[in-house]
């Protein structure tokens, strides 16, 4: 067989890194690649805050699962320490002594080999595979010859354009919400859930996975609702961002049966009280907040704000009151009272609330329905603050 050998920290893999791969197997027309996340790199520190050795395998796991024949292999994770490649080839000729073995490499390796660790024993027992580099690629050819005559080493030249991503510029760009296209989906969402490189999740993204959970007919009110919220944000000078992912994400797990959402709380460890328990139509605020938590990477900030919106609580922070009034009265919203309720908003945030407060306690008591404590509790905090405003 024909063996590639593709490895790297792989912090996180990305669109590089699989182009690099599918070139590697079509050019070389190899009949396996074994993908190799590093344990320790000798030739640099990994950055501080990082993913883990076992995140980056299973995000390889995730990367290079729909690349032809290729196989992520944990060799040098279950090693552990620095991964010399020669010990690595060591280690895999032992499994395939009759095979022929091929690393596979960028350019910017490619130039440094003659320094790596028992380079000249690297040498018999494989080949090496170079894929191209857009900016340096004459010096590249070049230094393959090099190779071929001074060390009689067997290279073979990929010319395939890659795409230039740098890992560190696309850690930089995941805190700052940006970076998505240069990840699968399955490794973006891994990002995000476990919180790695202090990735903030791209709005876009949120929408998309927040319509797959709602209700058609929803859809519409969750994105009123973030515009609402953005423009409040705006206004109040509150966190836009923030701001958005909590209107986005609010209403999630609205669709959910009563037992859905009982199972839903077991899921995530949320915490009811018995009124809940006996009006599940209430808990989709926690369980939302809960889930957007553990599946979407959001702040503390904008779990608490999705937590609070159907309720409302005493001392509500401003994000909180947001989201509260965005949800009640965003543009979808059609009721006695909704202009004014409007227009307070742009004007006396808390008055807003106040009101908002009062129609939601007085339309519940309307029907019959007890309203939760808390709506209580936030509309006599609200009411105390304003009347020592005077108002």
């Amino acid at each position: 067989m024909k063996i590639g050998i593709y490895g790297g920290t792989f912090n996180p893999p990305h669109a590089g890194h699989i182009k690099a791969a599918g070139d590697a197997v079509r050019v070389m027309n190899l009949d396996k690649l074994l993908v190799i996340p590093t344990a320790t790199p000798p030739h640099k520190e990994l950055p501080a805050g990082t993913a883990t050795a076992q995140q980056r395998l299973e995000m390889a796991q995730l990367a290079f699962g729909g690349v032809d024949k290729a196989e992520v292999c944990d060799i040098e994770l279950a090693r552990g320490g620095r991964s010399y490649t020669i010990d690595t080839v060591k280690n895999l000729r032992e499994r395939y002594p009759e095979d022929e073995l091929w690393l596979i490499m960028g350019g910017d390796m490619f130039f440094s080999l003659e320094s790596w660790y028992r380079f000249e024993t690297l040498l018999s027992e494989v080949g090496f595979a170079v894929a191209d580099r857009a900016d340096e690629s004459e010096k590249l050819r070049e230094y393959v010859e090099h190779m071929r005559h001074e060390w009689a080493a067997k290279v073979e030249f990929i010319p395939e354009r890659p795409v230039e991503v740098s890992s560190t510029e696309l850690r930089q760009r995941l805190e700052k919400a940006e970076g998505r296209e240069l990840l699968s989906n399955e490794v973006y969402a891994y990002i995000i859930k476990n919180r790695l490189y202090g990735a903030k999740a791209q709005l876009e993204w949120l929408r998309e996975e927040a319509i797959k959970l709602l209700a058609p007919k929803r859809v519409p009110h969750v994105m009123g609702c973030e515009q609402e919220a953005v423009r409040l944000a705006q206004l109040w000078g509150e966190d836009v961002y923030s701001a958005a992912a909590a209107g986005i994400l609010h209403d999630i797990t609205k669709k959910c049966s009563a037992n859905e959402q009982l199972l839903l709380c077991e899921k995530y460890g949320t915490v009811t009280d018995a009124l809940e328990l006996e009006a599940p139509k209430l808990l989709h605020s926690k369980t939302a907040a809960d889930m957007a938590w553990v599946e979407f990477g959001i702040s503390p900030e904008v779990r608490e704000a999705i937590r609070w919106h159907t309720t409302g609580k005493p001392d509500m922070t401003m994000l909180e009151k947001i989201i509260y009034i965005a949800d009640y009265m965003e543009p979808n919203r059609d009721f006695e009272g909704v202009d004014e309720l409007r227009r307070l908003a742009y004007e006396d945030i808390d008055q807003a609330l106040r009101l908002g407060l009062r129609m939601s306690i007085e339309d519940m008591q309307a029907r019959n329905i007890v309203p939760h404590p808390r709506s209580s509790g936030a509309l006599e905090y609200i009411e105390n603050s304003l009347r020592q405003r005077g108002l």
